[in-house]
């Protein structure tokens, strides 16, 4: 039977990508929510910088990891248990953009540069959170992964970056299936022209699917983190299987 989480029972999560944008902010509102979060990151500063908040004193861990390095994961997630005692959430949201230029220009290590991290990071943690989650007690827990409105329609010369999403929409997929054994709840959220460094240059103009270019409208990435604290908020027995959240008025739904 899935557990309802007691109110008194601390809740402990992980946020990859932590040090910017959509992870920092999602990791912002869920220890605002009273979450103990470890911050993943490949950059400590920043992850730091929020972990050493007077507000969050106590509850929060800054890790600097490569979510791409299986091993790395390992350590950093074990080190989470260590500290907090357990494993509730993984926010598993590390990602990078596409290479610049054409696709028919880049080298193979430019797209495995990308598959890399969107693709074997976004497995390596969830893996690991599925073996933590799995084997602790009281057991389960829940996962969500990051896609992005490319899984479902793709932008031009958006290759690696779309593809990688559509594979993270497979992920999510069947780990959603394969959790219930385990009482984990595995959903995804597809984000629309959040303010972050990957999303900044919509504002000044992107290409469209009729080949123009024109600047597109975005939200306040502390949207995405409320609706991330709102996933992670719910009992184990309920999942949002895909959460979309986007700027109204973007052009994602009709034809180009």
């Amino acid at each position: 039977m899935i557990r309802q989480e007691d109110a008194n029972t601390p809740r402990v999560g992980i946020v990859t990508g932590a040090g910017s944008g959509i992870g920092r902010a999602a990791a912002i509102e869920l220890l605002r929510d009273g979450w103990s979060i470890a911050l993943i990151g490949r950059r400590r500063e920043p992850l730091v910088e929020v972990a050493q908040t007077r507000e969050f004193a106590g509850r929060a861990l800054a890790l600097s990891c490569d979510v791409s390095d299986a091993d790395a994961v390992a350590t950093s997630f074990d080190t989470v248990v260590a500290h907090f005692g357990r494993l509730d959430l993984l926010f598993n949201n590390a990602g990078v953009g596409n290479p610049p230029g054409p696709f028919e220009t880049w080298t193979p290590q430019q797209w495995r540069g990308v598959v890399g991290v969107n693709l074997d990071g976004m497995f390596f943690c969830l893996q690991r959170a599925f073996q933590i989650m799995s084997a602790q007690t009281p057991r389960g827990g829940r996962i969500i992964n990051n896609g992005s409105l490319s899984a479902w329609a793709p932008r031009p010369n958006s290759i690696a970056y779309t593809a990688t999403k559509h594979a993270v929409t497979g992920l999510t997929r069947c780990a959603s299936l394969d959790g219930r054994a385990h009482d984990i709840a595995v959903g995804q959220i597809d984000v629309g022209n959040a303010h972050s460094a990957l999303a900044s240059a919509m504002a000044h103009g992107v290409p469209q699917a009729n080949g123009t270019i024109a600047a597109e409208p975005l939200i306040d990435v502390a949207v995405v983190g409320r609706s991330v604290a709102y996933l992670a908020s719910l009992p184990l027995d309920a999942n949002v299987l895909f959460h979309t959240v986007m700027a109204t008025n973007m052009p994602f739904v009709g034809r180009g």
